[in-house]
């Protein structure tokens, strides 16, 4: 994959960095902590300009969390809360925590869409629930395009100054992703458990 993603930068520039990362976006196993550093290792040997590839990156990021969003608007609240309710004993979720979720998200939309764009392996995520809570479009993209950029930014910068070593940035950053999902998931787990038993106590 990694010199699909090379010739896809050196061959395409700006529009082949777009591309990738909203592919990126929607398909998780083309990872960003590769195309970026690559990019910004491009920028760093004068193939292309350093602020052009954040913004391709970033805008080919935006419009990849389009679909995501729309999904969410078409899966609806009621949907998420019926499939919680019928699947709760393996969710450790009921509806009602779901509906607890949302209003924690109604209370911190913006900033929460703008933190999760800066966590590796749930950046993409947030956008469901953006999209199920019918999250107004413009603050969405307002949001999202600073946390991308500042991502985006990030990464570039970093294959910028590793330069040949570029890659290394992935193979620091994947692991991390891993951490981060991992630890979401048994945080979940735990609390559902401890609701569950206090409820039946």
């Amino acid at each position: 994959m990694s010199d699909w993603i090379t010739g896809i930068v050196e061959g395409m520039g700006y529009m082949g960095i777009a591309f990738l990362m909203f592919l990126e976006n929607v398909f998780p196993p083309i990872p960003s902590e590769l195309i970026m550093p690559l990019a910004g290792f491009s920028a760093g040997r004068g193939g292309l300009s350093f602020a052009g590839v954040v913004v391709a990156g970033t805008a080919g990021s935006l419009l990849g969390q389009l679909p995501l969003y729309y999904l969410g608007r078409a899966l609806g609240e009621e949907r998420v809360k019926a499939f919680a309710d019928t699947h709760s004993k393996w969710l450790l979720l009921d509806a009602d925590d779901i509906e607890r979720a949302f209003r924690w998200f109604d209370r911190h939309g913006g900033p929460a869409v703008f933190i999760c764009r800066l966590l590796p392996g749930i950046r993409s995520l947030i956008s469901i629930p953006a999209g199920i809570r019918r999250m107004h479009l413009l603050p969405f993209i307002v949001w999202s395009t600073f946390g991308m950029g500042a991502w985006a930014t990030a990464l570039a910068s970093a294959g910028m100054l590793l330069g040949r070593n570029y890659e290394k940035v992935e193979q620091y950053v994947g692991p991390l992703a891993m951490i981060v999902v991992a630890a979401c998931v048994a945080g979940v787990a735990i609390w559902g458990i401890r609701r569950r038993r206090s409820g039946r106590a």
